[in-house]
């Protein structure tokens, strides 16, 4: 079971997500050459802290609503009282947070402490539960009324309901069936995020679309994809100069379906699949037509059609999209029933098709961010599946993949950070080395890793100064037999964040943290409003509110954002330290003090080219269409060298 269901409901609104975006910036992390402007607005003539430096992170459901609900039945009637309720975040913590994995890797954001309600309309709470935490996936250029950077993409994430709470829900016969049918404890929940805006004379500045669904979920079933049938998209965008994110040819992006033999039916996800305006109505790509290819005849069936116009058409109808968050359901025609659980499906529109892989073979990581330290173990899930169905005794390769990481440094190119370097600390010789598992009845497999030290490779000016801290890397599954051979899902692959090892001092003093809240202090300029993390005095005056937060598990809402790019070494340092504020030892000859504030750097102006200092109303140049844009995969040699 998943929220690909004939029990769920769909909801839509908007969301917000406050982020910081001083830390997007790789150069910003050199502590010796951080400079005050760092922390302002960008202009047209200087990135300084990107389009919003003073952001507290934080991750908020705003005026979501229930917009329809399903059962195996059909819609449900407008008597039952979901249908007035809302879907809401927490209304007794503080917000939940949205947290990049790496300045090198922003392309997995994920959200944290999130709580999600269903209430009424007044705000009773019918049911709490706990979010999962997740990270987007299969970003992509969704509008094509063009707004400029993030504002243009679509993103999903998908995730499941923990630590259900129910209310007395009785009045609904649409969440009587839900909770009857949550047993394992679970939700499936997915969405669509898309239409962000970043004009900040907006009052909707930092916020933007959501619709998604939420249905029963089950222990077995991988909690943040649905092992189904996978459309795979060809790339357009696969040249230079970059276009920006992932461009599908057929302009039908990546999705999922899920046929229910027993039913009869193709439950088909589109929700992140559909072109179009800026946080508007579907785009037409004319009626799409739903076929499954037969080898045997040589020839493609229609199982079903979407009509783009019409009654209830994706595209004509503006309420189609928030009422179905893209999910429909098609009857599969009797004669087809057989033939569809052995032959690839596609989807053809007006420009092009999406297709299955032809062998109908797909893999891919359940669990696919991981933050480590050098000593721990990191168990990569997979799933392998053949036309839906769970592939057994399959070996899946491992190969190490850095090609979507972002290495970059916007204040001074000739220091960019290296990614995955060195591949020996995640257990790879070099970089034709591929691991292997083999899956079992469920098709799954489990690679495990032990983690080395990777050093500190991103340290600024051959290491002289303080950096970013340990590595990053990319994994990327792929099934042995080639079953998977066609278009690779660019975003398919497993992200680690690997600190570097760090002997924790026995008596930390103030020259043993400073350096590390320095550049907290440097990255998070919110907390400006509270104290200065980079001066001893203001940190020993608030050493009880920074012993909280530094405390608290990183799924807790209450965290502060730095605390999850913090090595739990480093933060045990930390803690140890405000428990003993301990001033610098006194400066000698060979040891000078460390300074309280990093030293500015001279007055070089941050690079931009000629197109991104036109106005200071452009669109923000940042975000991630520019950690989009550094791509690896899309540098010239000389620019990776």
């Amino acid at each position: 079971m998943s929220y690909l269901d004939p029990l769920r409901l769909h909801f839509a609104g908007r969301f917000q997500a406050n982020v910081s975006t001083v830390n997007n910036d790789p150069g910003h992390f050199d502590n010796a050459s951080f400079q005050a402007s760092y922390q302002d607005r960008q202009t047209a003539q200087s990135m300084n802290g990107w389009f919003n430096p003073q952001g507290d992170a934080a991750w908020r459901l705003l005026g979501v609503s229930v917009t329809s609900a399903w059962t195996p039945q059909g819609a449900v009637p407008a008597s039952d009282p979901v249908l007035a309720c809302i879907l809401a975040d927490s209304d007794a913590k503080v917000p939940a947070k949205l947290v990049d994995l790496d300045p090198e890797q922003q392309l997995v954001s994920e959200i944290w402490g999130l709580q999600v309600r269903i209430a009424t309309a007044s705000g009773a709470t019918l049911l709490l539960a706990d979010f999962e935490p997740a990270a987007f996936i299969d970003i992509w250029d969704r509008a094509t009324a063009s707004a400029g950077g993030d504002a243009d993409a679509g993103a999903m994430y998908q995730s499941v309901l923990t630590n259900l709470r129910w209310s007395d829900v009785a009045s609904s016969p649409f969440l009587t069936a839900l909770k009857a049918a949550a047993s394992d404890g679970l939700l499936s929940i997915k969405f669509n995020v898309d239409g962000f805006n970043l004009d900040y004379t907006s009052p909707q500045f930092m916020t933007g679309r959501i619709v998604g669904t939420l249905g029963p979920a089950s222990a077995d079933e991988p909690k943040h994809f649905v092992v189904g049938r996978q459309f795979m998209a060809a790339n357009n965008a696969y040249q230079l100069p970059p276009a920006g994110f992932f461009q599908p040819s057929a302009n039908i992006n990546f999705c999922v379906g899920r046929v229910d033999a027993n039913a009869g039916l193709l439950y088909l996800d589109l929700g992140n699949a559909l072109l179009t305006g800026v946080g508007g109505s579907i785009l037409s790509l004319g009626d799409l037509q739903v076929q499954v290819f037969v080898s045997q005849a040589g020839r493609a069936f229609t199982i079903g059609t979407l009509p783009a116009e019409g009654a209830g058409g994706y595209s004509s109808d503006p309420d189609w999209y928030p009422r179905t968050a893209g999910v429909v359901s098609l009857p599969i025609p009797a004669r087809l029933r057989a033939v569809v659980q052995s032959n690839p499906l596609c989807i053809v529109g007006a420009l092009g098709r999406i297709n299955e892989a032809p062998g109908g073979g797909f893999v891919r990581a359940d669990t696919y961010v991981f933050r480590a330290s050098p000593g721990d173990t990191v168990s990569i899930d997979v799933r392998a599946s053949v036309f839906g169905q769970p592939l057994a005794n399959a070996v899946v390769d491992f190969a190490a993949d850095a090609s979507q990481l972002q290495p970059g440094n916007y204040v001074d190119a000739n220091d960019v950070p290296p990614v995955a370097t060195p591949l020996s600390a995640i257990g790879f010789a070099d970089q034709g080395t591929t691991l292997s598992a083999t899956t079992d009845s469920t098709g799954k497999a489990i690679l495990t890793l032990t983690m080395g030290n990777p050093g500190t490779p991103r340290w600024f000016n051959g290491g002289s100064d303080y950096g970013i801290d340990g590595q990053v890397y990319g994994i990327r599954a792929s099934l042995q037999n080639g079953d998977d051979a066609g278009p690779v899902n660019p975003w398919n692959f497993t992200s680690i964040l690997l600190w570097s090892a760090y002997v924790e001092p026995a008596t930390p003093t103030w020259a043993d943290v400073q350096p590390i809240f320095q550049q907290y202090a440097n990255l998070y300029p919110v907390m400006n409003r509270f104290l200065d993390m980079g001066n001893y005095g203001s940190v020993v005056a608030h050493t009880r509110l920074l012993t909280l937060a530094f405390g608290l598990d990183p799924s807790d809402p209450n965290a502060m954002p730095v605390t999850r790019d913090l090595s739990p070494a480093k933060r045990a340092t930390i803690l140890a330290w405000l428990a003993d504020p301990r001033p610098a030892p006194a400066p000698t000859a060979s040891a000078p003090a460390p300074a309280t504030a990093p030293a500015p750097a001279a007055d070089a102006a941050l690079k931009t080219t000629a197109a991104e200092a036109d106005t200071e109303d452009a669109a923000p140049r940042s975000g991630k269409a520019s950690a989009a844009a550094r791509r690896l995969f899309l540098q010239t040699p000389a620019q990776r060298d």
